[in-house]
């Protein structure tokens, strides 16, 4: 692990934990320069990265400070299928079709693993799932079969993730995804497509595809 991203992971430790609250002052570029023995770039750039994703406000001459929440914005999680469908009181089954290194991997820098597979609830098909992890971010993946636990599941039991980003959209299904999922062709599906980050550092990217009668986006908001 660089310098940068240690100084990174033990600043997010701190907030995500509480001891530093919103409002609370970040030691000073110098004192972080101690602290670490690095070059003041190195500090500079790790809190520049911190900023960027929301963590951190960074204040002309009087330095940085932990982020207030933005009152104005809702964040949907990022939930563990297992946990949704075992909620329901459905008995909850992952099923693996696909698992190699990717050739090809769109805004996830390689070397990737891909890993595909179908999320089922009650005995019934729930998910497809399209999933590309960066090994650089996450490398014990490589050594993961995700035969017997969805990668998801296993990300968000050993991966903290800082920043995500959803988009979600009604799609009719493939003759392939509709078959896979028991539908009728060109049957109506929910897309949701997400990326999450660490420190800065792609994770994931995941797309699923959703029956569109056995799954309801829910979001509840609070002031």
């Amino acid at each position: 692990m660089t310098v940068e991203a240690r100084i990174r992971r033990d600043i997010e430790a701190r907030i995500h934990s509480g001891e530093w609250r919103p409002g609370h002052r970040i030691p000073f570029e110098h004192e972080l320069v101690a602290t670490y023995g690095c070059a003041r770039a190195t500090v500079s750039k790790a809190l520049g990265g911190l900023a960027k994703d929301g963590l951190i406000e960074r204040r002309r001459k009087a330095g940085s400070f932990v982020a207030h929440p933005q009152v104005h914005s809702a964040v949907l999680e990022v939930p563990d299928l297992a946990q949704v469908i075992a909620a329901r009181g459905e008995e909850y089954r992952w099923r693996l079709t696909n698992r190699r290194i990717a050739d090809q991997a769109g805004d996830v820098p390689l070397p990737a693993l891909l890993v595909e597979g179908v999320h089922h609830g009650g005995g019934e098909p729930f998910a497809l799932e399209h999933r590309l992890i960066a090994l650089a971010a996450v490398p014990d993946a490589a050594h993961e079969s995700f035969a017997d636990e969805a990668p998801g599941t296993w990300l968000l039991r050993h991966v903290p993730w800082t920043a995500a980003r959803h988009r979600i959209r009604a799609v009719e299904a493939t003759t392939a995804e509709a078959k896979a999922l028991g539908l009728r062709p060109r049957g109506a599906c929910l897309e949701l497509d997400r990326t999450t980050w660490r420190a800065g550092q792609i994770v994931t990217h995941v797309r699923q595809l959703f029956r569109g009668d056995r799954y309801d986006l829910v979001a509840e908001f609070r002031p």
